[in-house]
């Protein structure tokens, strides 16, 4: 199945990350071809595939912020959990992976898999079912993460299982009071963090099976935090206890 990734940004990560089937690169002919469209075009001729200067009301049949360009690929790559697992070892550092159970929100989800990407995750793990695919606004919402990171469409009660096999501690956000306080855990060894979806936050078998729930205090007048913020909060905090 062929899909259109627009913006510059996602379209330059894209590229750049190399993981799919190249098919057009349309750039606005009335575009400045300096800054990012000059690297998007630079990276294009390396993988062997042209620009073509298309008019901006053709990138607007595609997507109406296309930003000047639009490069058509083929679906997104998933992986497995067997690669995730393998590309922690390989690291020679302790795993770290991030559980999105049923996040439904493109935004939230993109979100979290950039920061995901930024604060060093192996992998992201989704739910086949009830939750947002990896689509192309997943990936622009992601600013293009999602093209460099690891993403397993899976059945997450087997697969807390098997990462409680390899060793890792599985940590869910929750805002319940009686929850421990998420800075006081021991964040620095094997690592999965469990992300709710948006309103009903994590499922009661996910819940379940998870070590510890944990909570980020809060002091404000509003109480509490969407699962794209709480799951950037806490893969930031594990990142910092595991860079000690």
């Amino acid at each position: 199945m062929k899909e259109w990734i627009t913006g510059r940004n996602p379209v330059y990560e894209c590229l750049r990350a190399n993981r799919r089937h190249f098919y057009r690169l349309l750039i606005n002919k009335g575009s400045d071809m300096k800054g990012r469209l000059d690297e998007i075009v630079s990276i294009a001729r390396k993988v062997h595939i042209d620009a073509e200067m298309a008019d901006k009301n053709r990138l607007a049949e595609i997507h109406e912020n296309h930003q000047g360009v639009a490069l058509q690929v083929d679906a997104y790559p998933y992986s497995d959990l067997p690669s995730i697992l393998k590309l922690a070892s390989s690291s020679g550092q302790p795993l770290f992976v991030l559980i999105a159970d049923q996040l439904q929100d493109v935004q939230n989800l993109g979100t979290l898999i950039r920061a995901a990407e930024i604060f060093g995750v192996h992998g992201v793990l989704i739910p086949a079912r009830r939750s947002a695919d990896v689509t192309p606004a997943v990936v622009n919402a992601s600013s293009g993460a999602a093209e460099h990171m690891l993403i397993a469409q899976i059945n997450l009660s087997q697969a807390i299982d098997e990462l409680k096999e390899y060793g890792a501690w599985v940590i869910g956000l929750d805002m319940d009071p009686h929850g421990q306080e998420l800075a006081k855990l021991d964040l620095s060894g094997h690592l999965a963090i469990a992300v709710g979806g948006e309103g009903g936050g994590l499922r009661h078998l996910v819940r379940e099976k998870c070590d510890h729930i944990a909570r980020i205090p809060m002091v404000g007048k509003v109480d509490s935090l969407n699962a794209a913020v709480s799951g950037s909060i806490a893969l930031y905090e594990a990142l910092k206890a595991r860079m000690k």
